[in-house]
C-alpha cells in the first residue's frame, strides 16, 4: 500500500553488512573483491546510516585495509554515518574493520583489540632428518629460501620477519589513531596486541559503549527504522559442493585463528 501512495513518508533504512569470518583472499575469507558490490550497494540505497555486524579474528592486513578504506571513502563521500557492532570478537584485522566506522559498539563479553602483526608457521627439519629425507634447495638470490619450514630457523630470518612486520604494525596503529582520535586512552599501551573484554575496551577508548544493533539503531533513528541485511552470494562451485578441498584446508586455518580467542 505504501508503494501506491508515494507521498507517505518512508521509514529510514539502515543496510547491515555482515563481516563475519577470517579476512583473506579466496572463496572463504572476507576480502575486498567479494565485499565491494555489497558495500557499494549499501551506500547507493540512500540510507540514514550503514551498520557493520563484525565477528572476525583477523587475517590479511592488506584485505583489512582495502575493505576498511572502501567503507570509509564511501561514508565520507556520501556523508553517511557508519556504526560497527561487535559480536564475539573484533581482533587484529577484525578491529581494523571496526575502525572504518564512526563509532563501535560491543557486547559485555566481546573480545576487542589485538592491534599487532603475527607470522606463524611450522618447522620440520628434525622430523625430516629422522625419516632420512634430504632437503635440496637451489636459489638465485640468498633470500629465496627465507623462512623455509624444512630448514632450521635462522636468527637472520627472525630479524627479517620483524623488519617486515614493523611497517605493517605501524600502518595498523596509524589507522586506529586516525579513526579513534582523542577517544583513545592516553596512558594505556594499546598497541602491544593485548585483548580486552567489553567494558574494558570502552574504558580504553577502543569502543564507544555497550549496545546491541537493533535497540541502538532504534534509539538513534526511531522505532520505525528498517534494517536491511546484505549478504554475499555463494559461488556456483560452493553451491554445488565442488570446492571441498579448498573448504577443508581453509577451515583448518580458520579454526586456528578462532582458537586463539577461545572460540
Amino acid at each position: 500500500m505504501r508503494r501506491l501512495i508515494p507521498f507517505l513518508p518512508k521509514p529510514p533504512v539502515v543496510p547491515v553488512i555482515r563481516l563475519s569470518g577470517t579476512i583473506g583472499t579466496g572463496t572463504r575469507g572476507l576480502n575486498d573483491e567479494a565485499l565491494a558490490p555489497l558495500i557499494e550497494k549499501a551506500f547507493k540505497l540512500k540510507p540514514v546510516a550503514v551498520a557493520l555486524a563484525i565477528n572476525s579474528p583477523g587475517g590479511s592486513a592488506v584485505q583489512s585495509s582495502l575493505i576498511a578504506a572502501r567503507i570509509r571513502r564511501l561514508a565520507d563521500e556520501k556523508k553517511i554515518p557508519v556504526h560497527a557492532f561487535v559480536e564475539d570478537v573484533a581482533a587484529s584485522g577484525g578491529y581494523w574493520l571496526s575502525c572504518a566506522a564512526d563509532d563501535i559498539w560491543v557486547d559485555p563479553s566481546s573480545l576487542v583489540g589485538s592491534i599487532g602483526v603475527i607470522f606463524a608457521s611450522f618447522g620440520f627439519p628434525e622430523l625430516m632428518a629422522r625419516q632420512g629425507v634430504e632437503r635440496r634447495v637451489v636459489t638465485a638470490g640468498k633470500s629465496k629460501s627465507f623462512a623455509d619450514p624444512f630448514l632450521p630457523q635462522k636468527p637472520e630470518d627472525i630479524d627479517r620477519l620483524k623488519a617486515l612486520q614493523t611497517p605493517i604494525h605501524q600502518a595498523f596503529i596509524d589507522h586506529v589513531k586516525h579513526s579513534r582520535g582523542q577517544r583513545l586512552s592516553k596512558t594505556a599501551d594499546l598497541f602491544n596486541a593485548d585483548i580486552w573484554v567489553g567494558q574494558q575496551s570502552v574504558d580504553l577508548g577502543l569502543a564507544d559503549g555497550i549496545a546491541h544493533m537493533v535497540p541502538k539503531l532504534k534509539d538513534l533513528y526511531g522505532d520505525k527504522v528498517r534494517l536491511l541485511p546484505l549478504g554475499r552470494k555463494r559461488s556456483l562451485f560452493q553451491r554445488l559442493g565442488l570446492s571441498v578441498i579448498d573448504e577443508t584446508l581453509g577451515a583448518v586455518e580458520d579454526r586456528a585463528l578462532w582458537a586463539r580467542y577461545g572460540l
